[in-house]
């Protein structure tokens, strides 16, 4: 495994890489999440790189970017047992040399839930990705589905500004106790990781009212809203069941939904969703 770390390395590895090549974006702190990204994408391709950057662009004032789990040494040891070709690691004066404005605007997907409680957080991920797809000249690029309106909003940019890459979506891998992986729960504590299953807990529950019938997409909301306020150690951010192509909040779902939250459990903030198939289609 090739180890880069700025962008004129990054270049001419990647010319010597046999296609098609697959990207993997993380920020680092690899998990099993991340490692199903990476074993779809060695399924499907001659070589596979992985970019290992924590984008100050998509951290707001407040956030965590100071506090965000680094372990680049675990990381790499990782992915290098995993058969990946070809790392990048480039610091932030690589990504964003000295005078950098130019960024991506990134639609009205990117307005809603994350966008609207995080403004500028998808200008930063798109602006990162597109320049990562710049770099890499990717045939495809690999994201999981526990960050669903990322995935679209990523999906469209790739699509309307003819960037030519694939972008493959692969299934939230989650803990024993339903808890989706995420980086940000090695900042859990013990009582805070009992309580973070209270987003799937939520989340089962929408699935559950829809297969008895339920349609209705605001009784279903509060009764997640309402299960996630019996759980002392967190706090809603918001509850959503919205178009799972437009994120169009629904009244009724009668069409193919992304069921979404995000919860803070003490001072972690996390996110998760399910996708439910709508009217035409009950099956769970």
């Amino acid at each position: 495994m090739e180890k880069v770390s700025t962008v004129d390395a990054l270049r001419e590895s990647v010319r010597a890489l046999p296609r098609p090549l697959a990207l993997v974006p993380t920020m680092g702190a690899i998990h099993d999440g991340h490692m199903a990204l990476v074993r779809r994408a060695r399924e499907q391709n001659a070589s596979t790189a992985v970019s290992i950057f924590v984008n100050p662009a998509q951290f707001g004032p407040g956030e965590d970017f100071a506090r965000y789990p680094r372990d680049l040494h675990a990381d790499l040891a990782l992915l290098r047992e995993a058969g990946v070709d070809l790392v990048f690691t480039p610091s932030a004066q690589q990504v964003y040399p000295p005078g950098f404005d130019r960024w991506v605007d990134p639609g009205a997907l990117a307005t809603r839930l994350e966008g609207a409680s995080r403004p500028g957080h998808f200008r930063g991920v798109c602006t990162v990705v597109l320049k990562l797809f710049n770099l890499f000249r990717p045939d495809r690029a690999y994201f999981g589905e526990k960050d669903g309106q990322q995935l679209l909003v990523v999906g469209a940019m790739a699509r309307d500004l003819d960037t030519g890459v694939e972008i493959v979506r692969v299934p939230t891998v989650r803990a024993g106790d339903g808890l989706a992986l995420s980086s940000r729960n090695a900042r859990l504590s013990p009582p805070e990781r009992h309580a973070a299953t209270v987003l799937w807990r939520a989340l089962s529950l929408a699935r559950r009212q829809f297969n008895d019938g339920v349609r209705d997409a605001s009784s279903i909301c509060r009764q997640m809203e309402e299960c996630i306020a019996a759980e002392p150690l967190a706090a809603t951010d918001y509850v959503s069941i919205a178009d799972a192509a437009t994120l169009d909040e629904l009244d009724s779902i009668d069409r193919p939904a992304l069921v979404s939250l995000a919860v803070r459990i003490g001072a972690t903030r996390l996110i998760d969703n399910i996708r439910l198939p709508g009217e035409a289609n009950n099956a769970p």
